[in-house]
Formats: structure tokens, sequence, C-alpha cells
């Protein structure tokens, strides 16, 4: 059987197409055929996962979500998951692909082996509820426990705190976290201990201990040096591989564990 394609049909009446959008419609676009595994959860009619297999034709530039949302919305309106933006921003859509955990949305089915079963579950660590769907209460209860917010004293400034370059650049990669739970979920300590803090707290804590502004460093110091903080540590990287938006997660746990030892911030 030929590859389905799709021609673009020749534009009928009204205004003529502008010559990027000639350009981006000439042409065929190649679709293949794909098998979406998907984990399937639901306590209300079942103690345990299944497997349940779905077959898509789809261009293989579209993203893992487009898929997922294709199924809900073609093939069974009972599947569970999370999504909002859809452009890799809110962080809602982490889930683990082909055994990684990624964001759906910035996942293309061309990049995930499309020729095989592609699978999806949900993250892992956390207790799943439905489908895809996990209890994140854990997870943002970590993160609210490292004061992720500016601590400061004295009276308001009445003018902004300045910040050089280099004060900026201390802290500037642990502000990309999107609160997606991947490099948390991706920790083989986590798995085996949900008491752990993570990864996701930890660069979060980070984010504020090196800002030259806050003056809440040492008390979030003394909250990571407990026992289920940044000791628990293995430095098995998985966490900075998982991360989608390319933060160096180890490095951060590394430093703040560098500043327990140092109190140098």
């Amino acid at each position: 059987m030929s590859t389905p394609t799709i021609e673009d049909a020749a534009p009928q009446g009204g205004n003529p197409h502008s010559a990027g959008l000639d350009a981006a419609e000439s042409g065929k676009v190649e679709l293949v055929t794909i098998t979406v595994r998907i984990r399937r959860f639901n306590p209300e009619e079942h103690p345990d996962a299944v497997w349940v297999d779905y077959q898509l034709t789809v261009d293989p530039k579209i993203r893992v979500l487009d898929a997922i949302n294709t199924i809900k919305w073609e093939q069974d309106g009972t599947l569970t998951y999370r999504r909002s933006c859809a452009h890799g921003v809110c962080g809602s859509d982490a889930m683990r692909i082909n055994g990684k955990n990624r964001l759906a949305c910035k996942t293309l089915i061309k990049d995930v082996n499309p020729e095989k079963p592609i699978t999806i579950e949900p993250i892992k660590g956390l207790t799943v509820l439905k489908d895809l769907v996990v209890d994140m209460d854990p997870f943002f209860q970590a993160y609210r426990d490292v004061m992720p917010f500016l601590i400061t004293t004295g009276n308001e400034p009445t003018r902004e705190r300045i910040q050089s370059e280099e004060d900026v650049q201390r802290f500037e990669d642990t502000t990309k976290c999107i609160l997606c739970a991947a490099c948390t979920t991706s920790c083989p300590v986590f798995w085996n201990d949900g008491q752990y803090f993570g990864p996701a707290a930890i660069v979060n804590a980070h984010r504020f201990i090196f800002d030259s502004r806050d003056e809440g460093a040492e008390q979030r110091l003394e909250i990571l040096n407990d026992r289920e903080g940044v000791w628990r540590c293995r430095t098995t990287f998985n966490c900075t591989d998982a991360c989608p938006r390319g933060i160096e997660v180890t490095k951060a746990i590394q430093e703040v564990k560098r500043a327990l030892v140092t109190r140098r911030f």
C-alpha cells in the first residue's frame, strides 16, 4: 500500500495567497500510520492499569499532544490527561513517552520512532488518579516548603532593587522552571521515597538562595539540610536530561550542597 498523502488544492477565487503561504502549501505531505499505546487507569472500573492501542494516520511532524487530542476527540472521549497552553510554557502535559519524561506538546511524532508503537504513560512517583493524570499535591507541597518567593526585611524600597548582570546570571538558569515535574518524577530517589523534596523544589530554592536581593537563604538552606533534602541526591543526571527547559538541574543541586557546606552564596 502506498503512503497516504495530502495534496494541496489550488486556491479557487478570492485574493491570491502570499508567496510565503504558497511555498508552505506547495507539494505533498506524507502521512504515516502509527500505533499509540496508552496506559489507561480508571479506579472506578478496575484496580489495575491496562495498555490500550490506538491507530492513527497522521503527519509525522505533528506533536504527540496533537495525536492524544485526536484520540480523545475522535476515538475515545474518556481518555483523561492534562493540557493547557500547548506551547511548552504551562508544564501541564508532562508524561512518559517511550519511557522518557517529556512534554507532549514539545515532542514530535517523527522524533519518537513512529515505526514502532509509541508508549504513553503517567509520570512516575506520584499517585495516578486516572489515565495520565497524577496527584500533583505532594510535588507542589515540596515547592511551597522551600519558600519560593523573595524574602526581605526593612521598609519597602522606593525604587527597584538594582542588580548587576553578574548578579542575575548567578541564578538566571533556575528562573526558567515551569513546574512540570518532569525532573522530579525522573529521579529514582523520588520514585522510592516520596518524602524527598525532589529536584524541582531544590531548583526553585536555588533561584532565591543565589538572588542578591533575597535575605532568606539561610532559612532555605536549613530546610534543604533535612534528611529528605539535597543530601538524598545521587547525581544520576536524570533530572537534567528530563528538563524540557534545558535547566542544568544537577548543577543547581550541587551548588546548593556547596552553599550548605561553605555558607557562601
